[in-house]
């Protein structure tokens, strides 16, 4: 067990560093001011695009990707570990490195499973930063907790498909730049469980397509958005299915492991930012005759919050290293432990932070509420820690069963 990271990793780490403090920490208040003055939640800020062209500029692009394309030279996953969290200690990062959900996990998916035509008309944009997608999976009406739930129909007709049915949490779909969705359905209910669902690429200005609303995260609305959307007989070409019919489950299943570690990448980086501010407001503020610093109780909740950190970090740096050697369906176990571990450290974290900053930590003068709602929904995104605490019971249990 190897968690060195190699020689273009740290290159990475040093120039991403160097990127976060002179261009990304300073864009943060220029972004909500140009937000501000838009008036339009939906915006989308002229300093996001610079930032992209200096990460870019930089080398800093498309950086999450392991499988070498013609785009990309690709990382390992332990080697993407410290350059994802880095990200997550600003909003701001993630897209501005191209490396933003829920894009990452549909480019791997187009990657894998994407025909030379579906490449070059999505995959290609995508990586270019040129456009942006959304994936429709869960639905309102269904605990989509499990997937085999799932009731969308995708009934073939001919040469093309016809999709019926209405999905929410699709992040992303309120931009202006979000030019398709990655649907998934049933194409055969009779089926097996697992082979019954698929999945199709669907554009967005499709007759059939309509954006209901967009659902708000703790009264937060994401630029990106969070889209509920109803798709209506909406006709599209047979071509546009993703691998075979009846493989979307399989297809989930890889695109849900690379995209829940990156997940929990960030929300490390998330809680050390958390963490830096609580040490920062410790020093400098005074009660009761000392500063918070001096406080034992202050003590403890910064201790707590390095141990945790830490903690989490080595068992992110694990999955990822397992990824790398035997596969994500091999890490399966590690990745769903990261996934409950990663987003309540960074909760725990940001808490404390929240607590030591007084109402401060609450109101919009720091990040740190919006960091918390953030944290909060990654106990649901990508399955929530029921789930995975499921998965990993019942993989413990088969040791020791006749």
């Amino acid at each position: 067990m190897d968690f060195e990271l190699s020689p273009k990793a740290k290159d990475l780490r040093e120039r991403l560093l160097a990127f976060m403090e002179e261009s990304v920490y300073p864009a943060e208040a220029v972004y909500e001011e140009q937000m501000r003055a838009a008036g339009d939640p939906h915006f989308h800020p002229p300093v996001l695009e610079e930032l992209k062209a200096k990460a870019r500029a930089a080398g800093l692009w498309n950086l999450f990707l392991p499988h070498k394309t013609e785009w990309t030279d690709g990382l390992s996953n332990l080697d993407y570990a410290p350059l994802a969290e880095i990200t997550g200690m600003s909003h701001l990062a993630p897209e501005a490195l191209n490396c933003a959900a829920p894009d990452t996990g549909n480019m791997e998916i187009l990657t894998m499973f994407g025909t030379d035509e579906q490449k070059a008309q999505w995959l290609k944009p995508l990586l270019e930063g040129e456009i942006r997608s959304c994936f429709s999976m869960t639905e309102p009406e269904v605990a989509s907790s499990d997937a085999t739930n799932i009731r969308c129909s995708i009934t073939r007709d001919g040469d093309s498909y016809v999709i019926n049915g209405r999905k929410w949490w699709s992040s992303g779909a309120s931009s202006e730049r979000c030019k398709v969705a990655i649907v998934m359905g049933k194409t055969d209910p009779d089926a097996p469980t697992y082979r019954q669902q698929s999945m199709i690429l669907v554009p967005l200005d499709t007759p059939g397509v309509t954006k209901v609303r967009d659902l708000k995260v703790f009264g937060y609305e994401d630029r990106e958005g969070h889209g509920e959307i109803l798709y209506d007989n909406v006709r599209v070409p047979a071509s546009n299915l993703l691998g075979e019919e009846g493989g979307g489950f399989a297809i989930a299943q890889a695109r849900l492991g690379p995209g829940r570690i990156h997940h929990c990448m960030r929300s490390i980086g998330a809680a050390e930012r958390a963490l830096k501010l609580m040490c920062e407001r410790a020093n400098s503020r005074v009660a009761f005759g000392r500063t918070l610093a001096e406080q034992g109780v202050v003590q403890s909740w910064i201790a707590d919050s390095r141990i945790e950190i830490d903690q989490a970090r080595l068992l992110t740096f694990n999955a990822a290293w397992l990824m790398d050697t035997v596969g994500n369906k091999g890490a399966r176990t590690e990745i769903s432990e990261i996934k409950v571990v990663a987003p309540n450290v960074a909760l725990r974290v940001i808490d404390r932070a929240i607590q030591v900053f007084g109402g401060a930590g609450v109101s919009e003068d720091t990040p740190l509420a919006r960091m918390y709602a953030g944290q909060r929904t990654l106990r649901l995104a990508d399955g929530p820690d029921e789930v995975h605490r499921m998965t990993i019971a019942r993989r413990e249990l088969r040791k020791y069963q006749a």
